[in-house]
Order: C-alpha cells, then sequence, then structure tokens
C-alpha cells in the first residue's frame, strides 16, 4: 500500500515525534507526540512527499482522557491519489496547538471552525475569529460538556418570533408519511400554498 511507504517514510525523518503508522479499513494514521512540531511535519509531508492538499482538519474532544482534545489534519496526495492522517493531542485552558496556515491556506477557514466550536487555539492564525457563532459567544458547543438544551443567551426574545421568510412558501416541506407529502417538488403546484 502506497500510503504506508509514504507514512514510514515520515516516520524515518522524524523517528522520535510520530508514532508507528497504524491501518484501519484501509485508512493510515500517525500520531505526532509533540504538538509544537506539528507544522514541521506537515510542512514535510507537503513538500517532501508530496501530500499537497489538506482535504479537512478538525477536533475532537475525549473529556475523560488527558489530554483531552484532538487535532485531526486529512491530507491528500494528488499524483499518488492516496490520504494520511496526522493526529496530535493538546490540552491546556485553552487548548493551543501552532497553525497550519503557513503550510496550507485552506486551513485558515477549519482552524476557525475548531476554534468556534471546540476552542482550540491555533497559535499564529491570521485571523483566528469565530465562523459560525457570533463574537462574545462565551461557549463552545462541540464540546462534550455543552448542554444538548444549549446554555443561556442574551438575545432578546423577539429575534426569534418572526415568521421565517419562506414560511408556508412552496420551497418549505411539509410534515408527511411519505417523501410525495414532505417534498415541495414533488407536490402539484397548486398544491404548494401550504
Amino acid at each position: 500500500m502506497k500510503t504506508v511507504l509514504l507514512a514510514k517514510r515520515l516516520k524515518v525523518h522524524f523517528p522520535d515525534l510520530l508514532s508507528e503508522p497504524r491501518v484501519f479499513r484501509d485508512e493510515v494514521t500517525l500520531d505526532v507526540l509533540d504538538p509544537q512540531r506539528i507544522v514541521e511535519v506537515c510542512r514535510y509531508a507537503k513538500d517532501e512527499l508530496g501530500f499537497r492538499f489538506l482535504v479537512d482538519l478538525t477536533g475532537v474532544d475525549f473529556p475523560e482522557e488527558e489530554p483531552r482534545f484532538m487535532v485531526v489534519y486529512h491530507l491528500y496526495h494528488p499524483e499518488e491519489r492516496v490520504h494520511l492522517r496526522l493526529q496530535v493531542r493538546v490540552d491546556g485552558d485553552p487548548p493551543e496547538v501552532p497553525s497550519v496556515t503557513s503550510v496550507w491556506r485552506g486551513a485558515n477557514w477549519h482552524e476557525r471552525e475548531a476554534w468556534d466550536m471546540l476552542g482550540i487555539r491555533f497559535r499564529g492564525h491570521p485571523n483566528l475569529k469565530r465562523i459560525l457563532m457570533w463574537e462574545g459567544y462565551p461557549y463552545h458547543p462541540l464540546r462534550k460538556d455543552f448542554s444538548l438544551a444549549g446554555k443561556p443567551t442574551e438575545m432578546p426574545g423577539v429575534a426569534f418570533t418572526e415568521a421565517a421568510p419562506l414560511e408556508g412558501g412552496p420551497f418549505v416541506a411539509r410534515p408527511g408519511r411519505t417523501a410525495r407529502e414532505r417534498e415541495p417538488r414533488a407536490r402539484p403546484v397548486e398544491d404548494q400554498e401550504g
């Protein structure tokens, strides 16, 4: 498997920094043991091994473990058509890891989302601000300790009392047992009025 060979080359270059490659369901994963050196590992993977595309970067919360958070990097080698996953565990208050935006500019929004949803800071990010929640929102909704019922908000109730602009319109699904009853495109035009 080509991915394993590339992962082993990465391990040879960083022998004390990376775990042995693990293969599960044809996916290859390496753990980066020092989060402060993630940029160095990513740059080598891109420049020397050809993983030129960062498919995704995300965070995972393991509240019962130490370190609590994991940042996962999904890399792609376009010429070889193979994927590689790098994982790094981070902790702290807030948890922090260096930004890889200097390696892949596309990491910008992924890192902003991980900050917004999980509270993982990316040191050196050019514009680390919320991307989904509003500035000043004090919580991180994808953390496992975030209440499923939500948190109290300072937003006035009137913001949620007005009807949605398309409420009852032809593009709004409605309750029903079959797709024909629910899907607005499946209903005849004369029946799309609500």
